[in-house]
């Protein structure tokens, strides 16, 4: 059966009026909805975050009713989970709805249970799977599915990860928005953001992070596309900001040099974003070409300042390496943001908090702190589950006796008001603008929305009634 009309939703929805959360297109959805196409009549690509009409439920199963006979739903982080497993329940019987990402392999069996109207889960990156589904391929044929039969799940080998030069390149054609930023109702129209995935896969081993793995534990080798299909796809992106998605885009030192080359010769004039480690550092050549070629923010994996905690990590190097590093990297015009990761086995508050300290010694441009969760195949799982007094929930959220959900959580705005006072706020605002990550016209627009934004700020804290403790912060410097 060929299908006519076949939905492919990003179940996400924008929360927040001032948010970076509706950035970036969902690439991965993309990926797959491209290699849907002429195996269907009709292709319609759905980014809940931005088409505020269809967000609204009674519309989205009202379209869905009228034009739509097969719904394709992608579910790739942990954030809107409950929200998005209520959504599917609500669908329309009677359409075929077929699930897959990240979050939606980690979560087979529980979404299968709690969301009846599922009828296939598509495991891992999906596809090679999707287009022998649509071919009409029978079920139990297909490798990568999970799907009811008599009342049973049956599930199919795991799929062989694919080879990234020979999927075909998101069609951008399909989507329905641009990506730009929006701050409390007024849009920077003239920022627009997209993403490109240059490889896949990561070749360090850090124990927390399972990126080098897909879902189902199979170990993504680092595997690169080709230096002139990578430079072919940024030609046809009219967007002006890039963020390259790949877990570390300088994996392969000579290839991103040639990346750089190429973006210099062929004066491609993009602002671009890239994740990157602090070995990064050991390469001052490539520093200047990426300066040259329009980098502008480095997405910096740090995790922690603690020797004890890298090593448990097998993070690969300690904090005199990271303080050698930076010493390095602020020397060229990159803003630098730093990953943090708190709530680690064994660590105290005090070595939580110090987080922000360090971060402020070393001289990252912001950062990001996040509570340690181990994931299904994590080698640090079995670690926690040994260590008295730790344990871990069915969705991979770590806690201790001594340490609560709810204790992590105050310990996270302690890091947050320590690191981010308004002298620092100040000064990264005057980062993005000194190292050109913000155009004259977009730098203008919002200082138009600043007001805006400032009086949403005091509304909140008003409304939290902390507005109190806001004002000290502002006027006194935190010790």
């Amino acid at each position: 059966m060929k299908y006519k009309h076949a939905l492919f939703l990003n179940p996400y929805v924008e929360r927040s009026a001032t948010s970076i959360m509706g950035l970036f297109p969902p690439t991965g959805l993309e990926y797959v909805a491209t290699s849907a196409e002429g195996l269907v009549d009709k292709i319609t690509l759905l980014d809940l975050r931005h088409d505020k009409k269809l967000a609204k439920t009674e519309n989205l199963m009202a379209f869905i009713k009228e034009q739509i006979d097969i719904i394709f739903v992608g579910i790739c982080w942990d954030r809107q989970f409950e929200e998005i497993q209520e959504l599917l329940k609500l669908m329309p019987e009677g359409y075929p709805l077929v699930v897959g990402g990240y979050k939606a392999t980690e979560q087979v069996e529980e979404l299968f249970s709690t969301c009846p109207q599922i009828d296939i889960i598509i495991r891992g990156e999906g596809e090679e799977t999707i287009q022998e589904f649509l071919r009409g391929k029978p079920l139990e044929n297909i490798l990568g599915l999970s799907y009811r039969s008599n009342g049973k799940i049956i599930h199919n080998t795991n799929r062989p990860l694919p080879d990234v030069n020979k999927l075909k390149n998101p069609n951008r054609a399909l989507r329905r928005n641009s990506y730009y930023l929006k701050i409390q109702g007024v849009n920077v129209t003239s920022m627009t953001f997209d993403a490109i995935l240059t490889a896949r896969g990561c070749p360090f081993n850090c124990k927390f992070c399972t990126f080098s793995l897909n879902p189902l534990g199979q170990k993504r080798y680092y595997s690169a596309r080709t230096v002139d299909s990578v430079i072919k796809e940024i030609e046809g992106i009219e967007a002006n900001i890039i963020l390259f998605s790949d877990d570390n885009f300088f994996t392969d030192v000579k290839r991103a040099e040639a990346l750089c080359d190429a973006i210099i010769e062929k004066k491609i004039k993009k602002r671009f974003i890239a994740q990157a480690r602090i070995e990064l550092s050991k390469y001052p050549r490539l520093l200047e070409k990426m300066v040259k070629s329009g980098f502008k923010l480095l997405l910096v994996g740090i995790e922690s300042p603690h020797d004890w905690i890298l090593k448990q990590l097998d993070k690969g190097f300690t904090q005199e390496t990271v303080r050698k590093s930076f010493a390095v990297l602020k020397k060229y015009p990159i803003f630098y943001h730093g990953y943090f990761i708190y709530g680690n086995i064994g660590e105290t508050e005090e070595e939580m908090v110090y987080i922000a300290q360090f971060a402020k010694e070393i001289s990252v441009d912001s950062i990001t702190y996040q509570k340690l969760r181990i994931e299904k195949f994590s080698p640090l799982k079995e670690v926690a589950l040994k260590t008295p007094g730790y344990h871990v929930t069915h969705r991979g959220e770590l806690y201790s006796d001594t340490y609560s959900h709810a204790k992590l959580k105050k310990i996270g705005k302690r890091i947050k008001f320590t690191y981010y006072t308004p002298w620092e706020v100040l000064r990264i605002a005057n980062k993005f603008i000194s190292v050109g990550f913000f155009a004259p016209k977009e730098l203008m627009t919002l200082l138009i929305a600043s007001p805006k934004l400032f009086v949403a700020i005091i509304k909140r804290e008003i409304e939290k009634n902390r507005l109190g403790d806001s004002l000290k912060r502002l006027f006194i410097k935190n010790k």
